[in-house]
C-alpha cells in the first residue's frame, strides 16, 4: 500500500510566519518554534532484540528506553530532541513485540516504554517524563509562565487519554461521526490563544503530548476510512502544518505506511 506524502502534511492552509523576537534565556517568547528548536541530525540506534546484552545500569549515563513505533515514547523523544539533549540522553530502542527479559526484570518492572534512567533511578509515564525533562534539563522551556496558559495546559494534558480513547474506539464504528468530537475539541482549543498557531499559542509540551497520536490518526483515518480530520477545521490544519516544520519532531517520524499497517493489524484483525 502506498500512501502519498501529501497525506502527512496540510498544504491547503497558509499562515504568516511569526515575528521573531529575541527570547530571554529558557523563556518562551513569541518566536517561531523552529528557531527555538535545538535538535541536531541524528542516526537512529539499532533496535535491541531479545538476545541483546543489557546496557550498564546506573553508571552515570542518562538513557531513554523507547520504541520507535510507540506514540507515548515518541513524546519524550521529541522533547529530548527539541531541548538539544541528544548528546546528553542516549536512546535505547526496544522491540515492543519481543522485549529483552532484562528490561522488565532489572530496569523497569512495569515493562513498558518510555522510561528514563537518570540520577540512580528509573522514571516512567510519558506525560510525567516530558515535564521532568523540561524541568530538570537545559534547553528552551516548553511550558509558559502565563497563569492562564498554565491552567489551560493542565486541562489539555488531562484530556489526552479521553482524546485517544474516543479516536481509537471510533476505528470499530464510524470515525467521521464518532471521532469528530475529539478533533473538534482540538480545533476549539486552538482558538484559545492568538499569539501563535499552537495549543498554547507558542509551541509547548501540550503540542508534544498530542502530536504522535494526531500523526497516526491523521494518516490512518485518511487512508483506511477516507476521513480527513482537517476538513472544516482550519486551525487544526494549520497546527499540523506548523508541527511538520519542527525538526525535533520530524526526526522521530516513521514511514506512515508502518503506522497504517500496525493499526490495521491491531484494530482490524479478524
Amino acid at each position: 500500500m502506498t500512501i502519498p506524502q501529501s497525506s502527512l502534511a496540510i498544504s491547503s492552509v497558509q499562515i504568516p510566519s511569526p515575528i521573531l523576537i529575541s527570547p530571554l534565556k529558557n523563556s518562551l517568547q513569541p518566536m517561531a518554534a523552529t528557531a527555538l528548536d535545538k535538535s541536531v541530525p541524528e542516526k537512529w540506534p539499532p533496535v535491541l532484540e531479545p538476545t541483546a546484552e543489557q546496557p550498564p545500569l546506573f553508571d552515570g549515563a542518562i538513557r531513554l528506553y523507547t520504541a520507535y513505533i510507540c506514540p507515548f515514547a515518541q513524546r519524550v523523544w521529541i522533547t529530548r530532541n527539541y531541548k538539544g539533549l541528544q548528546d546528553n540522553i542516549k536512546l535505547i530502542p526496544l522491540n515492543l513485540q519481543s522485549r529483552p527479559a532484562w528490561y522488565g526484570e532489572k530496569v523497569y518492572p512495569v515493562n513498558k516504554v518510555p522510561s528514563l534512567e537518570h540520577n540512580g533511578k528509573i522514571i516512567g509515564e510519558s506525560l510525567d517524563l516530558i515535564k521532568y525533562l523540561d524541568s530538570n534539563f537545559e534547553g528552551p522551556s516548553l511550558l509558559p509562565d502565563d497563569p492562564a496558559k498554565k491552567e489551560f495546559a493542565e486541562e489539555l494534558f488531562a484530556y489526552t487519554d479521553t482524546f485517544n480513547k474516543i479516536v481509537y474506539t471510533s476505528f470499530k464504528g464510524d470515525p467521521a461521526k464518532d471521532a469528530g468530537p475529539a478533533f473538534d475539541y482540538l480545533e476549539n482549543a486552538l482558538h484559545k490563544f492568538d499569539d501563535g498557531p499552537f495549543l498554547l499559542g507558542q509551541f509547548s509540551l501540550v503540542d508534544i503530548a498530542y502530536t504522535p497520536f494526531v500523526e497516526r490518526f491523521h494518516v490512518f483515518l485518511s487512508e483506511v476510512f477516507k476521513y480527513d480530520i482537517t476538513a472544516g477545521r482550519p486551525k487544526l490544519a494549520a497546527w499540523i502544518e506548523e508541527i511538520n516544520k519542527i525538526e525535533a519532531y520530524k526526526q522521530t517520524k516513521l514511514d506512515p505506511k508502518e503506522h497504517v499497517e500496525f493499526f490495521k493489524k491491531r484494530f482490524q484483525a479478524q
